[in-house]
């Protein structure tokens, strides 16, 4: 048994539907079907248009607005006057200042112009080691220690809370000395490598501790050659400030400032290491403007050790790099300046 049915294509009309036309087919006996390309369905039984009801007025220029363009005419005008309309007009506020942008009033610069500069030379030399001087000038560690900002104080503090509440009082202290005596075990160990390159790393940690700051350096040590200095006493003689450099040597064939340091967490960001790099930096501009030294440094590099031997993070500090946290560095001094 065959059915001949008809394909409908229908467009709408206010209140009816028009058949535009429709397309003969033949199939086998089905249920009918009927295909349409809008939710209301043409019948004999005329049923109410829920839109007849919709105040035509109200809605007219808001309709003739979205229809009377055959594109979008959106502007940065009319965007921002609908901004308006929505969530009123913008607060009008001055934008916050980047942080470092600030000047020092005294500017020194990093790199020393009047003074002279050897070549450097690839000859085996024992590395420099002068006394650190004991007068009344500031140190590095004291200008940046009596200097930290608010949230770095409150994050300290919180953090010693933290460790007393779950090792006491005496737990924490103890914790603290332990720390103290790795990081000069491992400072002494490391100058016993540079000094002598017979010796190997293993032989230097006598302790576990040492043994694994030590190993997870080792990829770090191979990067580095012509050691100039191993903690050596540093002063700048314009500001007057004092300082003990961990290491001069050139890493990757860059002369740099190195600055060790142990860790229990992972840092894989200069960021992560503080005021670390302020730290390398006025080392850098010491050595740069000390008679003692007769080279200048413009590269630093701090590199995280970590107890667990898992590879150390090195850090690199490129010219522009110190430049920038020099400034830092000086700003940081005259905030210790005006407060002593």
């Amino acid at each position: 048994l065959v059915r001949m049915q008809f394909l409908q294509i229908l467009s709408r009309k206010p209140g009816s539907l028009e058949m535009l036309f429709q397309i003969p087919f033949c199939q086998k006996q089905f249920p009918y079907t009927c295909l349409s390309t809008s939710a209301y369905v043409y019948s004999k039984k005329k049923k109410g248009n829920s839109y007849e009801q919709v105040d035509q007025e109200k809605y007219k220029n808001l309709v003739h607005s979205v229809t009377s363009y055959k594109t979008s005419a959106q502007t940065p005008e009319t965007i921002l006057e609908e901004d308006n309309l929505l969530y009123g007009p913008p607060g009008k506020h001055r934008p916050p200042i980047k942080a470092g942008t600030k000047t020092p009033k005294n500017w020194v610069p990093l790199i020393n112009p009047s003074k002279r500069i050897l070549p450097l030379s690839s000859d085996s030399k024992v590395p420099m080691k002068i006394g650190l001087q004991r007068a009344k000038m500031p140190s590095v560690t004291r200008v940046l220690q009596e200097t930290l900002s608010p949230q770095q104080v409150f994050y300290l503090e919180r953090w010693k809370q933290k460790m007393i509440e779950e090792l006491g009082k005496e737990g924490f202290e103890e914790y603290t000395k332990n720390l103290f005596l790795q990081g000069e075990l491992f400072h002494s160990a490391l100058e016993s490598i540079f000094l002598s390159e017979e010796k190997a790393a293993k032989e230097q940690g006598g302790e576990d501790v040492v043994a694994g700051y030590l190993s997870s350096v080792e990829h770090v040590l191979e990067d580095i050659s012509e050691v100039k200095a191993l903690e050596s006493g540093v002063h700048h003689e314009t500001l007057q400030y004092v300082g003990l450099v961990d290491c001069v040597a050139k890493y990757r064939g860059r002369l740099c400032v190195i600055d060790w340091k142990t860790s229990e967490k992972p840092k894989p960001f200069l960021q992560n290491t503080y005021d670390n790099p302020l730290q390398v930096a006025a080392y850098i501009g010491a050595i740069n403007h000390d008679a003692n030294y007769d080279f200048q440094v413009r590269c630093g590099l701090v590199v995280v050790a970590y107890k667990n031997g898992s590879p150390a993070h090195p850090h690199f500090m490129d010219p522009d790099l110190c430049s920038q946290y020099w400034n830092k560095w000086l700003l940081r001094l005259e905030e210790y300046r005006d407060k002593n």
